[in-house]
């Protein structure tokens, strides 16, 4: 978090993204190159609990949600931000009361909560992350973990123009060659496959397959295979799941954002912490700084699912985004902004 000295509050932009799982708020000045973030939260609050089992939001869950974003939306207030643009994804688009869940946020919060289509989140999860790309590729394949659905982008590095200048992203364009969301997210897999206990290696490799089927049923990216094959693409993997797989590797004694974002992992590494996790209990992984309670029974899903996308796609690099759809919208309505 920094302080908005030199910006005026009217050049404030806040992005609230309320997932499946967490509910996150960058408020933030344009700046010399992208933007300058003066306030920041982000809480757990599992809003898509039990919808993959019932089709609906519980009411325990939308309330945990209005709690936080009834937080966001004083940040926003005190800050005086006139631009605003909050979003909300999966939990909110398979769930039968997500619709109303929407109207009662306006209703209590003021916030106009936007369910965004799932190729619409995927291209701000791209823009999110643009700038950690390895200009030297020919390809990357941007994953995009969430708690209800995982977004897969492969986006083509050899386009004219596409690392001219930060504020000048015209997210719209940039050349995405193929997209693909799967309607599980780390929320739905854990339900799906609870864990029976620590080294429950089959679980975890139930976990993965199930990943699999989907992504391999997708064909529509079926012709950048040879860049991969050739060693001239690598991942981007964004989400709370995955820089806490970093944090592991890192072996940090608490979690530090300057460390793992935009930190290089080999695939070896990848599997390495997923089978250090594999043999933890949901305990033990609750005591880690870079896991904590809100993550514990969720992150082994979110290994699996990085594995399923790096046995299907193979590339030796990750590349691990601290940042992702909530940079993704402040970068398009600055961008939108300007004359």
């Amino acid at each position: 978090m920094g302080d908005e000295r030199g910006a005026g509050q009217g050049d404030l932009c806040a992005a609230i993204d309320l997932g499946t799982n967490n509910c996150r708020l960058l408020i933030a000045a344009p700046a010399a190159r992208g933007f300058r973030i003066v306030d920041s939260f982000s809480r757990i609050v599992r809003l898509g609990e039990g919808v993959s089992e019932t089709g609906r939001l519980n009411p325990a869950a939308m309330d945990r949600a209005l709690g936080a974003l009834a937080i966001c939306a004083e940040k926003i207030e005190r800050r005086g931000v006139r631009r605003v643009r909050a979003v909300t994804t999966q939990a909110c688009r398979s769930a039968a009361n997500g619709p109303d869940f929407v109207a009662r946020v306006a209703r209590e919060t003021g916030l106009e909560l936007e369910l965004i289509a799932p190729l619409e989140e995927a291209r701000l999860a791209v823009a999110g992350c643009l700038d950690l790309i390895d200009r030297r590729a020919r390809m990357a394949l941007v994953l995009d973990v969430g708690g209800g659905s995982t977004e897969l982008s492969w986006v083509d590095l050899t386009a004219p123009g596409l690392f001219v200048d930060a504020r000048d992203l015209a997210y719209r364009r940039i050349p995405v060659g193929a997209t693909v969301s799967i309607p599980l997210g780390v929320v739905a897999l854990a339900e799906r496959f609870p864990e029976r206990g620590p080294c429950d290696l089959a679980g975890f490799r139930r976990m993965v397959e199930a990943m699999k089927a989907p992504i391999a049923a997708f064909t529509g990216a079926d012709a950048f295979r040879p860049v991969f094959e050739a060693g001239e693409a690598h991942l981007v993997g964004t989400s709370g799941a995955i820089t806490s797989l970093a944090g592991l590797h890192l072996r940090l004694t608490r979690y530090d954002r300057n460390r793992v974002d935009g930190l290089w992992m080999t695939r070896d590494d990848c599997e390495a912490v997923a089978a250090r996790l594999a043999g933890q209990s949901v305990a033990q992984r609750a005591a880690d700084p870079c896991i904590g309670a809100g993550r514990a029974d969720l992150v082994l899903a979110g290994a699996a699912i990085l594995q399923a996308v790096q046995e299907l796609w193979p590339c030796e690099r990750v590349r691990v985004a601290d940042r992702g759809l909530r940079e993704g919208l402040l970068l398009s309505m600055m961008s939108d902004a300007r004359p």
